[in-house]
């Protein structure tokens, strides 16, 4: 069995080291372990010291194109290298690489074929307490539009397995990590958490610049995540909405008008007609968006027979 562990790196050249030397040299049940670094457009020596460091392969982008992106290329070129099992971890080492084989075991006994990392949140303690919360709160928003149990959503280290991994796709720019969740929820892939250690802070993280600026772009990723997977629910719960709206403001009309006072709310009217018809246009876009949806389901079958034949 052959395990890839790959490391997404912009300008990387000063934490590197530690973090490949971080990594275990050999599992349990892994017969072979090679390294992989993303090279997003770096513009530093990541590259060079990478190649000193003996990293097997190295995939390189000539231009910053995101963490999704870099992402999904190392799990191209992992799955093109004959990967059975491949290990996603941040390059600054905030992970524990001894943990990895945490990781990977649920996958090698065959019990899930995605495991993600769950991180010791409330005893990390370059964690402030706000960002604290919000991983909680964002986590519990992700096990409810996937359906999972997943504790640490954000979480960049997981594990997949070449079944998962052929059946991956990211199409936000932004990042990986809630996406795949959600996608994997619906789809009915075995998915589960470990529980894995993190090492001291070395660098801020560069995902986002600030927390408010990581909320708005993950719930973004969250909606349009669950709009793909579930389109019906989500346009039926806002027509849904929206007539009961309409309805309320029109018994509220006709309260006033049976009572004498109609003639000065007649603008309520008017409020009536217009969430009654953005009630009923959301419902008929849920009713054509699952249609796509169920085209995008024939589609993502196809890709995934693709991928396995390459």
């Amino acid at each position: 069995m052959k395990l890839i562990i790959q490391i997404p790196c912009y300008n990387e050249e000063q934490t590197l080291l530690q973090t490949i030397n971080d990594l275990p040299k050999q599992i349990e049940g892994i017969d072979e372990i090679e390294y992989l670094i993303i090279d997003d457009g770096s513009t530093d020596k990541t590259v060079e010291v990478a190649r000193e460091l003996g990293v097997h392969h190295i995939v390189s982008f000539k231009q910053n194109k995101g963490l999704a992106k870099g992402f999904m290329a190392g799990i191209d070129a992992c799955l093109h290298l004959g990967a059975d099992i491949i290990v996603n971890t941040d390059a600054d080492n905030q992970y524990c690489g001894a943990d990895i084989e945490k990781l990977v075991g649920p996958i090698i006994e065959q019990k899930a074929d995605i495991v993600i990392g769950e991180r010791p949140i409330d005893e990390t303690d370059h964690f402030s307490w706000r960002k604290k919360k919000f991983q909680r709160i964002g986590s519990w928003v992700v096990r409810i539009a996937s359906k999972t149990d997943i504790p640490d959503a954000p979480s960049g280290f997981r594990a997949y397995s070449r079944e998962a991994a052929l059946r991956l796709n990211v199409i936000n720019e932004y990042t990986y990590t809630l996406e795949t969740i959600i996608q994997a929820g619906w789809n009915k892939t075995a998915i589960t958490s470990v529980p894995i250690r993190t090492n001291p802070e070395i660098r801020k993280s560069r995902l986002f610049s600030s927390m408010w600026s990581y909320m708005k772009k993950s719930s973004t990723v969250i909606i349009r995540a669950f709009m793909m997977y579930n389109p019906l629910r989500f346009f039926m719960t806002l027509g849904i909405i929206s007539i009961v709206l309409g309805l309320a403001v029109g018994i509220r009309f006709l309260y006033y008008y049976f009572n004498g006072a109609g003639e000065g709310h007649i603008q309520s009217l008017i409020l009536v007609a217009i969430l009654m018809l953005l009630g009923i246009q959301a419902i008929i876009a849920g009713l054509q968006a699952d249609i796509i949806a169920a085209n995008r389901k024939i589609l993502e079958d196809i890709q995934y027979r693709i991928r396995k034949i390459e």
